[in-house]
């Protein structure tokens, strides 16, 4: 059972025996499959279904002669509504399974951001057409799960400390792009900056909560790569309906750290009420669609 299935509403779908019927709709009645002739000559594919707005469940695995499928796995997924990241992305198979992850440096976050491929069929259909090697994704669409969270109040802000933020963030964004070319002023630079940060922050936690303090951040959480422990401002929210189990969703769009992505909640997992400039701080499993520009 996948864990992240209560993220788009099958949150009361505890048993495999319930989760057959679903399975075998997708099956049946997809509404998009992909069949995808690998490098090996296997034929991989992949069939989803949508139980609602941009979220549903995609099923993947292998056709026996030609005839017989056999599933190797499934996952929910969100489809995000805009590019979040344009930076250079890496593509590394998982090892137990015909599945891929996406890896990029993102300077906005200053780390390396890793996540879950969707569209696993251009990804295998890139592998065995490109001319001169595997082309690097042009950019990339991220969209999260998460199974618990809370609405945070907003940090207060004028419009002086704005202006200062969206100054400061420029001049750290340019000294990141110099530094990964190899500047080793901007490298000094850097850690002169991350130090009186460090310092400034040591005094004011003596007396501030860090809630109030730290206004979004971005975690890696527990041992799997692709998921996170987030808090982000909240930019835009709707609520949808899973069209099967009838259950309740939100759907949020974030800015964490200058990083905008949609993520989706089942509403009975998340303690308070969404609005705009409120923030979002909870767990997610961050998934992306990779786009070759083809």
């Amino acid at each position: 059972m996948h864990t992240f299935l209560r993220s788009i509403g099958f949150r009361d779908l505890t048993k495999n025996a319930e989760l057959y019927p679903v399975l075998e709709s997708i099956l049946n009645r997809p509404d998009e499959q992909t069949i995808v002739t690998d490098e090996t000559g296997n034929e991989f594919a992949c069939f989803s279904k949508n139980f609602g707005t941009d979220i549903g469940i995609m099923v993947c695995g292998n056709f026996i002669n030609d005839k017989e499928f056999r599933m190797e796995y499934y996952y929910p997924y969100l489809h995000g509504s805009q590019i979040t990241t344009n930076e250079m992305i890496e593509i590394e198979r998982h090892a137990g399974r015909e599945a891929f992850a996406g890896i990029c440096d993102e300077l906005k976050l200053g780390v390396t951001l890793i996540f879950y491929i969707e569209n696993i069929a251009d990804v295998l259909r890139e592998k065995k057409y490109a001319l001169h090697g595997t082309r690097g994704p042009e950019n990339a669409v991220l969209a999260g799960l998460s199974t618990g969270g809370k609405i945070l109040l907003p940090v207060m802000k004028t419009s002086k400390m704005l202006a200062n933020k969206e100054k400061s963030s420029e001049q750290r964004l340019n000294l990141m792009k110099q530094a990964r070319d190899g500047n080793k002023g901007a490298m000094e630079n850097l850690t002169m900056n991350d130090m009186d940060l460090y310092s400034s922050l040591s005094r004011r936690v003596m007396k501030e909560d860090v809630l109030s303090i730290v206004e979004s951040s971005f975690i890696p959480y527990g041992i799997e790569s692709d998921q996170y422990v987030v808090i982000g401002e909240i930019l835009n929210f709707y609520e949808a309906e899973n069209n099967l189990s009838n259950e309740k969703l939100w759907i949020l769009t974030l800015n964490c750290n200058n990083l905008i992505f949609d993520i989706c909640i089942n509403q009975k997992d998340l303690l308070g009420e969404p609005e705009v400039g409120r923030r979002f701080k909870g767990r997610i499993w961050l998934q992306g669609h990779v786009n070759y520009g083809y």
